[in-house]
């Protein structure tokens, strides 16, 4: 499938992208042949191929969601500029 200089020039434009001449050119040419390798891609038989969103299996790796070590709130609080009990003083931004 050929990629005109017309249609790179539209997809620049509502992109927001300023293209020289000679980029117009490249990319015609660079997406010329992307689509026609893709267009060979399309002639493979993959009815058979089960669809997988990875290669090979794969597990996350969790872990149990437990506190492991608490700093007391002295410690927590230790370097605040401003505190109350045991909480932060932070400047108000709602009037």
């Amino acid at each position: 499938m050929k990629i005109s200089t017309a249609e790179v020039e539209k997809v620049a434009s509502l992109a927001r992208l300023e293209l020289s001449e000679a980029e117009v050119e490249h990319l015609s040419k660079d997406l010329s042949s992307i689509l026609s390798y893709i267009t060979k891609l399309e002639e493979l038989d993959t009815e058979s191929i089960e669809p997988t969103s990875h290669v090979v299996t794969m597990k996350a790796p969790l872990r149990e969601d437990a506190v492991s070590s608490r700093p007391s709130p002295d410690d927590a609080l230790a370097n605040a500029p401003q505190r109350e009990d045991n909480y932060f003083v932070v400047p108000s931004i709602i009037e």
